[in-house]
């Protein structure tokens, strides 16, 4: 595990020691999926964004316009269908203007979706100071002389399938949970990770029939909160087990 709180009560998160050994290149994994999870983390909690996909997911579309790496990592959309553009980095350290920068360059580059313009362009950045974990982020002004290579993307609703598919393929390894699922909000056990996962019953039945425009209307996010607090908008819940309190073991 990469952080962890001090204690239970701890506001904190901070690098363990078994993230302190690990070499350059794991350090830069992990890094980089740390800041892929404080985007999502910020957007769906600042943003109400919770949906969020990977540009690969559209790299069909892209294909001639990807040189390079300087494009964002995600395309997502808010409760109020606006569409927005995240950059997100992982870094060791504190970001300097130049990285700063970098970042917002990047997600300025998606100018389109769906012919609109997104309404947010977030430069992300999850960084550490003192071994404590931090987070950087901006909505820059679009500056038109800045964008350079503009690209634009196309989202069908069926293309999220691609956000619910890892929740949705985990659930259905376990039949009996998924047959329930369909019809009472009640959540699958992840022994080996001791978590509790589940896709609120209305979503989850909107999802089988392919109806991805009705998972994300307003009467839908409107059921799924209504129903149990550890439900998010999306209609995901992810709850984490005891295990995830202590403290983690120093040495093997």
């Amino acid at each position: 595990m990469a952080l962890e709180q001090s204690s239970p009560a701890a506001s904190r998160l901070r690098r363990t020691a078994a993230a302190r050994t690990l070499d350059p290149s794991e350090k830069g994994a992990v890094n980089y999926f740390l800041g892929l999870t404080f985007c999502k983390l910020f957007a769906a909690s600042l943003l109400n964004a919770p949906w969020l996909l990977h540009l690969d997911v559209f790299r069909p579309q892209l294909n001639p316009f990807l040189t390079g790496r300087s494009r964002p990592d995600f395309v997502g959309q808010n409760t109020n269908n606006e569409w927005l553009a995240l950059e997100c980095k992982g870094r060791i350290s504190a970001p300097n203007e130049e990285a700063k920068q970098k970042a917002k360059d990047q997600a300025m580059r998606l100018t389109a979706v769906n012919g609109a313009a997104p309404r947010f362009h977030i430069g992300g950045i999850a960084y550490l100071s003192n071994e404590i974990l931090r987070f950087y982020w901006r909505d820059p002004t679009p500056e038109p002389e800045r964008v350079r290579n503009p690209v634009a993307v196309t989202v069908h609703a069926k293309d999220w399938s691609s956000y619910y598919a890892a929740a949705l393929n985990l659930i259905r390894t376990n039949e009996d949970y998924f047959r329930r699922m369909l019809f009472e909000p009640v959540l699958m056990p992840v022994a080996e990770a001791d978590l509790e996962i589940g896709i609120h019953p209305t979503v989850l039945r909107l999802i089988l029939l392919g109806s991805w425009d009705q998972v994300r209307i307003r009467d839908t996010i409107a059921d799924v909160q209504a129903t149990e607090p550890h439900y998010h908008p999306d209609g995901l819940a992810v709850v984490a087990g005891r295990t995830w309190l202590r403290p983690l073991p120093e040495s093997v």
